[in-house]
C-alpha cells in the first residue's frame, strides 16, 4: 500500500502534485511518502505484538539521512553492512544498542569503529572475521557480541544475484558446520556470544522459504542451549518482496503467523531485518522525456534519468511500472523507456505498452524506494538527483541535486600537470 494516486488525471504524492515537485525541484527526482513509511514500519511493529523484538531497518536500502530519521523515531534499528551506513545510523539518532552489523568484508576499521560506539552485534560470515574480530576487542580492550550468519542452503526462489542462503553463495557459515564454529567463537576471551543470524535472500515472495530456513536454524538454537551456550537474539534476516508487476507478496503480519509458533517457547529477541518491504513502494523516480524517435519494431523514449540513476533494470532486468505524470487519453505505444548513458545497457523498461508521449512529458517510475538512490551513481559525469520528502500537504527537500562542482570535489591535479 501506497499514497501515490492520481487526482482528475494527475499524480500526487500523498496531497502534493507530483509535477508541481518536478518543476520546483527539477528532474530527474526521487519522491518519498512519509504516510508510507510510516505505514509500512508499523506493518511489521503490530505484526510482532507481544513478542520481544527489534525491527533493524536494512539501510542499504535507502540510507537518506531523513528517511533514516523517521524510521527511528517510531523505534527502528538498523542493519548496516558498512562504516559509513553506521555512521548515518548513529547521525540520524538510531541508538547504537539497536544496530547489527553484517557483510562479508568488514574491514578493521569499520570492526574498531563499532565496537567503539558498542552495536548490539555483529553477524559473522567466516572464522577469519571471527578470529579478526576477537584481536581487535582485545586490543581495545572490549568484549564484542556476536551472532553468527548462518547458511541455511535454502532456495528463496528469487533472483539469482539477490539469492544468500544457498550453499553456493558467498554469506554466511555451513549449517553442517554451525556447531564447531559456536564452540570456537564462545572459546574466545573477547567475544560474546549472543545470537545466531541468517538472511537467505531478497524480493522473496513467499512465506515457506523463510520458514523451512527457521526450522533448520531453530535445531541449532536447541543444540547450542544443550551446549549451555544461551543465545539471546534470534535474527531471521529480511528479504521479504514487494509489488512491482504481477507479485503478490505476503504481508508481514502473514510472516509473523507462520514464525512465531515455529521459535514459541524459547526466550529469545526476535530480530528481522527488511529493506525493500520498508520503502520500496514508499518511493518514486520521475522523468522528463528529452526525445521520441522510432525505431525498427518499437518507439524509443528516451528520458532525462538513466542507469546511473536507477540501475535496478540494468542490473538485474528488473521490472518498474511506469506512468505519466499527467494521465490522458492517448494512444498505446510498443516502446523502450532508455536514458541518456552511453551504454545498450541504459534503459528502465524494455518492451513496453506505454501511453503515448511527447517531448518535456513527465514519467513516474514507481516502486522506485528501495536501491533506488542507494545505489545511483556519477558514471558519465552526471550529477545525481535531488530528493524529496512528501509529507502531507507539505514537502521537504532532503538531499540537494548535485552540481557539476560536486562531481569534482576531492579531486587533485598534481602541481607538474597544472601548466
Amino acid at each position: 500500500m501506497h499514497y501515490f494516486r492520481y487526482k482528475n488525471n494527475t499524480l500526487y504524492a500523498e496531497e502534493v502534485s507530483v509535477a508541481s515537485l518536478a518543476k520546483q525541484y527539477g528532474t530527474p527526482l526521487y519522491i518519498y511518502s512519509a504516510r508510507t513509511l510510516r505505514r509500512h514500519i508499523k506493518a511489521y511493529t503490530d505484526a510482532l505484538k507481544g513478542l520481544p523484538h527489534i525491527v533493524c531497518y536494512a539501510v542499504k536500502a535507502n540510507s537518506s539521512a531523513a528517511i533514516l530519521r523517521l524510521l527511528g523515531s517510531m523505534g527502528a534499528g538498523a542493519d548496516v553492512v558498512s562504516g559509513g551506513e553506521l555512521y548515518r545510523a548513529l547521525r540520524a539518532g538510531i541508538p547504537a544498542q539497536k544496530v547489527v552489523f553484517a557483510g562479508v568484508g568488514k574491514t578493521d576499521e569499520e570492526i574498531e569503529y563499532a565496537i567503539k560506539k558498542g552495536i548490539l552485534m555483529f553477524n559473522i560470515e567466516s572464522l577469519e572475521e571471527m578470529e579478526n574480530i576477537n584481536r581487535i576487542a582485545q586490543r581495545l580492550g572490549k568484549r564484542a557480541s556476536v551472532a553468527l550468519r548462518i547458511n541455511p542452503d535454502i532456495d528463496p526462489e528469487t533472483h539469482p544475484y539477490i539469492s544468500t542462503g544457498l550453499k553456493k553463495n558467498k554469506f554466511g557459515l555451513p549449517i553442517e558446520r554451525a556447531l564447531e564454529f559456536y564452540r570456537e567463537a564462545s572459546s574466545m576471551k573477547n567475544l560474546r556470544v549472543v545470537g545466531i543470524h541468517k538472511h537467505i535472500g531478497s524480493q522473496i515472495t513467499k512465506v515457506t522459504p523463510f520458514v523451512d530456513a527457521l526450522k533448520r536454524v531453530m535445531v541449532l538454537f536447541d543444540n547450542l542451549k544443550q551446549e549451555g551456550i544461551n543465545i539471546k537474539y534470534l535474527d531471521i534476516g529480511g528479504g521479504l518482496g514487494i509489488q512491482y508487476n504481477d507479485e503478490n507478496p505476503p504481508h508481514p503480519k502473514e510472516l509473523a503467523k507462520r514464525i512465531i509458533p515455529v521459535i514459541k517457547g524459547r526466550d529469545v529477541t526476535l530480530i528481522v531485518e527488511p529493506g525493500r518491504s520498508i520503502v520500496g513502494n514508499a518511493g518514486i523516480f520521475v522523468t522528463k522525456v528529452l526525445y521520441t524517435k522510432e525505431g525498427v519494431d518499437r518507439r524509443f523514449i528516451i528520458v532525462d534519468g538513466g542507469m546511473n540513476d536507477l540501475l535496478r533494470p540494468s542490473l538485474y532486468n528488473a521490472y518498474h511500472h511506469i506512468i505519466p505524470v499527467k494521465r490522458r487519453r492517448v494512444k498505446k505505444v510498443f516502446a523502450d523507456v532508455v536514458g541518456p548513458i552511453c551504454e545498450s545497457g541504459d534503459f528502465l523498461a524494455k518492451g513496453r505498452e506505454l501511453p503515448s508521449v511527447s517531448r518535456s512529458d513527465l514519467l513516474a517510475v514507481l516502486s522506485a524506494g528501495a536501491y533506488g538512490f542507494s545505489m545511483s551513481s556519477n558514471y558519465n559525469s552526471r550529477p545525481r538527483p535531488a530528493e524529496v520528502l512528501v509529507d502531507g500537504n507539505k514537502h521537504y527537500l532532503i538531499r540537494k541535486r548535485e552540481t557539476l562542482n560536486d562531481l569534482i570535489r576531492g579531486e587533485r591535479i598534481p602541481e607538474h600537470l597544472r601548466g
